[in-house]
């Protein structure tokens, strides 16, 4: 008889599988399944895989913060330098317009006390305020009943010219208020005079009537303000050559006296 044989089954049982096959038995009606077990070896390979990959993504992520960190720290110093300099331009403009302002303020002390200017007693004596650090040059005393002409500069007056720039010009003009008005209108009435005016009160209690002139002095080439009045029978010219001695040209104005 053969060893193999198998009885048939009875009544619908399942067939008797021999010992040791490593099939595993299935539910009724359903096919036999075969199990595989996985390697050790591969089960290593694959952690290893995993493990490889985590380690490079970590070290891209690394890199990238790194790359970014110093960025940053390129754009800061860069930013931080050019906030320092213009923190030190601020300050220095800053220290530069105090000792503007200082020095400003230390020669406008240095005109106090005011000086005192009088003229000839016979043409009205006329009188007012200017700078003490001003000096004056009488260049003409009026002898004779001709003009009387004085010139005012700070620290010193420099050889007189029509294109010489001094801080004041006075002149009595033997001459009458309404002739020398007509010279000045001739000059503003000339191609690109220029030369404006305007009437205005002056003096110490603001009660002498006067003409004001400002632009392009006539005959030169400078830029300024001319003031004329009535003294008697006489003009007084009040002139400054420059711009810049506009505020001691107006608060001298405002101390103008003279004999009626």
């Amino acid at each position: 008889m053969d060893n193999n044989y198998q009885m048939p089954p009875v009544n619908g049982a399942q067939p008797i599988q021999p010992a040791g096959s490593g099939a595993s038995v299935g539910a009724p009606g359903m096919p036999m399944v075969q199990q595989v077990q996985v390697p050790p070896e591969a089960k290593k390979d694959v952690a290893g895989l995993v493990k490889t990959i985590v380690i490079i993504m970590l070290s891209l992520v690394a890199l990238t913060f790194i790359g970014l960190f110093i960025w940053i720290m390129v754009e800061y110093n860069t930013v931080r330098s050019d906030v320092d300099g213009q923190i030190d331009v601020a300050v220095a403009e800053a220290k530069d317009e105090q000792a503007t302002k200082m020095e400003a303020e230390f020669l406008e002390r240095e005109k106090y006390p005011y000086k005192v200017f009088a003229g000839p007693a016979d043409y009205g004596q006329l009188t007012f305020e200017y700078p003490k650090t001003w000096s004056v040059y009488v260049a003409a005393a009026a002898t004779e009943g001709g003009d009387f002409n004085a010139y005012f500069n700070p620290g010193q007056v420099d050889a007189v010219g029509k294109d010489t720039i001094n801080a004041l010009r006075v002149s009595i003009r033997n001459e009458s208020f309404d002739k020398v008005t007509e010279e000045y209108q001739k000059a503003m009435d000339r191609k690109d005079s220029g030369l404006t005016m305007e009437s205005v009160t002056i003096g110490k209690n603001s009660d002498i009537t006067a003409n004001r002139y400002t632009g392009k002095i006539p005959n030169t080439e400078l830029s300024g303000f001319i003031v004329t009045f009535k003294i008697r029978d006489k003009t007084a010219i009040l002139q400054t050559d420059s711009v810049l001695f506009q505020a001691d040209f107006d608060k001298l104005l405002g101390t103008v006296i003279f004999n009626q």
